[in-house]
């Protein structure tokens, strides 16, 4: 199985927090981990960034249901559910995402707070698009936490950069070529200084 997005981690989530009791912020991940039956090797899988993505992905899905009052910060580093979650819980829904959570005052707020455009599916050929409406539409499709989109973000503008580079370099003439060639090696601490 792939690694889950923060969203399908929600429902599950709640249903770990559904004892009542309260957990420390990491309990869930290795709980939620083996419900999902991820390999060792997606556990571990790393973010760009650094960080583990299915920890970092179970971090936000807590982020986004402690946002709409579904758990609550009991002290740093731990949560329990609230009333309010419990009676989601109870209500057996098949799936809770951004756009169930819209329900709530609270979350509804938080988005208008932090003003996320997240990129979603993209809009279909001949489709019109409404301005504000489209923004809080485009991040409840997310599947993606904000994290990975800055991520990917950064190697799109990453790739673009080197590809434009090699262009340039590719329409230099050989003069050039030979000059950058021996400039770069010079930086990098090969053969002395340039005169």
């Amino acid at each position: 199985m792939s690694i889950p997005d923060y969203q399908t981690i929600m429902l599950p989530l709640l249903r770990f927090a559904s004892d009542g009791y309260e957990h420390a912020s990491r309990e869930p991940v290795d709980f939620l981990a083996a419900e999902f039956e991820l390999s060792e090797d997606e556990r571990k899988e790393l973010l760009p960034s650094g960080g583990p993505v299915f920890a970092d992905r179970v971090a936000w899905a807590l982020s986004y249901m402690r946002q709409a009052g579904l758990l609550a910060s009991t002290r740093r580093g731990f949560f329990k559910i609230t009333p309010r979650g419990i009676d989601l819980f109870r209500e057996n829904h098949q799936r809770v995402d951004n756009r169930l959570l819209l329900r709530y005052e609270e979350f509804q707020a938080f988005f208008q707070r932090s003003r996320r455009t997240l990129p979603a599916t993209p809009m279909q050929p001949g489709s019109v698009s409404n301005g504000a409406t489209d923004k809080v539409e485009i991040t409840i499709q997310a599947r993606q936490t904000p994290e990975e989109l800055l991520d990917d973000a950064y190697q799109t503008i990453r790739e673009a950069l080197v590809q434009e580079l090699l262009d340039r370099v590719l329409h230099c003439s050989p003069t050039f070529f030979e000059r950058l060639v021996v400039e770069l090696l010079v930086k990098m601490g090969y053969g002395g200084r340039r005169s």
